[in-house]
């Protein structure tokens, strides 16, 4: 997809983990407390990396399968389960943060973005609590005009729920926007939702190359995001606070 072929840019949905921030290390970090808590073999960062698309609770559920050398699908209905989810979710709240990363571009694109008058927004399958905790720790609230959630959207991708309810919000036709995400998860979303995708080639998308999923543009790193902007000479604006 060139620039020429687009309509000018109103809207830039991104996702998170693997597309604005490293986070595997850290979602390592939180599963392994709690397999350790439940006396489970611990997992490699390597497989965390497979495991993250579909939210903590899905990551969890493959995590304790793996250790455990069961089905997710019988883990995630067993008795325990939320007894365990809930563990999870308390070591990864002390975590949030504290072994992620910004991917490099990122605030400087999402600021030029800004003043270049693009409305931003991150559509994440994470839950909330967790997503507020990375956005925070990594200073990204402030360049946010949306955030939506898999506990807070209509529906976690690959359903396009999330994507409409955003770009219903800033009355923004899908000509005008673009999702840029890492897996074919966000692909399969912005097909059905209509929106052209970009997908960074550094981030997860469980162990397969983003390529497979065809996305309309593969990008090293999120600087041509900015050529996008200018094509079109957007106009500055100030930024405004995040909606969560």
């Amino acid at each position: 997809m060139s620039s020429a072929a687009v309509p000018p840019l109103r809207l830039v949905m991104f996702d998170l983990d693997g597309t604005l921030v490293a986070t595997a290390g850290e979602i390592q970090d939180a599963v392994n407390d709690t397999l350790q808590q439940f006396g489970l073999p611990l997992v490699e960062e390597r497989q965390v990396r497979d495991w993250i698309g579909h939210g903590t609770r899905t990551l969890l559920a493959q995590a304790i399968a793996f250790a455990a050398a069961r089905p997710a699908e019988l883990v995630r209905a067993s008795d325990s389960f939320e007894t365990l989810a809930a563990e999870f979710a308390r070591h990864y709240g002390r975590r949030c943060g504290t072994r992620s990363r910004l991917y490099p571009r990122v605030r400087e694109v999402l600021w030029e973005l800004r003043r270049c008058g693009v409305r931003l927004a991150v559509v994440t399958n994470k839950e909330q609590a967790f997503t507020n905790l990375v956005l925070q720790q990594h200073g990204l609230t402030p360049l946010l005009d949306a955030v939506l959630n898999g506990d807070t959207a209509p529906a976690k991708k690959p359903d396009p729920g999330g994507l409409r309810a955003c770009m219903a919000a800033f009355g923004a036709p899908p000509r005008q926007c673009l999702l840029v995400g890492d897996s074919s998860i966000d692909v399969a979303a912005a097909r059905a939702a209509g929106v052209p995708v970009w997908a960074v080639t550094y981030g997860y998308n469980m162990g397969q190359p983003i390529a497979q999923a065809a996305p309309d543009r593969l990008l090293a790193d999120l600087q041509p995001l900015l050529g996008l902007a200018a094509a079109h000479g957007l106009a500055p604006h100030a930024p405004t606070p995040a909606r969560q």
